[in-house]
């Protein structure tokens, strides 16, 4: 057998792997549900109560997937212009600077650092300031959790950003210039344009990330078991709700925590679908 037969089948096998373990990970996942969605069925999903109380038990997701959209939209919200400011910097402005490569570099190195490290901080120091500021008296909620995850997001809006602004043809911006366009009109009539899509996509892809991010939210969210009525109100999200619950959940309990983490599947790989689909049509 050549050297290209080998290879051959040491990728196809190992794509294989990939593939068998989302397949298990999906049948673990809808195995373990089973028993709570014969239960409560398409209830679960519009149902905002969470009652544990044996021989009451009565579990729905909808209070969970308020707080979990709730704080992964306000955090893209004030990811967004972070990321396209950061964006502009590296790949426009100051690109090929080494003042460009720090803050690149210094961007990627946030996407590297730990979630735990994120949620002491947010506990340490957003919470007093957020106090101190009086929005809120304990400085948890959904404004703090969502301050953290746009902090988190911002490497993975950033990073898809720059290689696509830097993928706009030189031609195309030199001609502008010969035009006698000014920086900003290039920005605003060549650069974005040709862009837009790609950039999209990255903010698509950062959202996907905040609806999954667990440990930090679990520090800052306060974990409150109702809808929030307001954004510096406690809440809870699916992904911390799970991390708080699932290691003392047994029986029905333990299946509608499953039953969410299902759903929290479902939507991620939604979501990364859309930012790849975007990102396929730009390539």
């Amino acid at each position: 057998m050549n050297s290209d037969k080998i290879l051959k089948r040491v990728l196809f096998f190992s794509s294989l792997v990939i593939v068998l373990i989302a397949a298990a990970m999906v049948f673990s996942l809808f195995e373990g549900s089973l028993p709570s969605i014969s239960k409560f069925g398409w209830r679960f999903l519009i149902s905002d109560q969470w009652d544990p109380t044996q021989g009451s038990e009565n579990y729905g997701a909808l209070l969970f997937i308020v707080g979990t959209i709730l704080t992964s939209v306000l955090a893209l919200v004030i990811a967004i212009p972070l990321a396209f400011c950061t964006s502009l910097f590296v790949a426009e402005y100051f690109r090929g600077t080494k003042l460009a490569s720090i803050v690149g570099t210094l961007v990627d190195l946030l996407a590297g650092i730990p979630s735990i490290i994120y949620g002491l901080w947010g506990f340490y120091i957003l919470c007093p300031l957020v106090v101190e500021a009086g929005l809120s008296p304990q400085g948890f909620g959904v404004f703090t959790s969502a301050l953290i995850l746009a902090i988190m997001i911002v490497p993975y809006a950033t990073s898809l950003s720059n290689t696509t602004i830097a993928m706009v043809p030189n031609d195309l911006k030199e001609a502008a210039y010969a035009l006698g366009a000014t920086r900003l009109e290039v920005i605003r009539t060549v650069i974005l344009p040709n862009a837009r899509s790609g950039m999209t996509a990255s903010y698509i892809l950062a959202f996907g990330r905040a609806i999954g991010e667990t440990l930090a939210v679990t520090m800052l969210i306060g974990n409150e078991n109702a809808i929030p009525h307001g954004l510096f109100s406690t809440g809870n999200t699916m992904a911390s709700v799970i991390a708080n619950q699932f290691g003392e959940a047994s029986g029905l309990q333990l299946s509608a925590l499953i039953e969410l983490a299902l759903l929290l599947f479902v939507i991620t790989t939604i979501i990364n679908a859309i930012g790849k689909y975007i990102i396929k049509k730009i390539g």
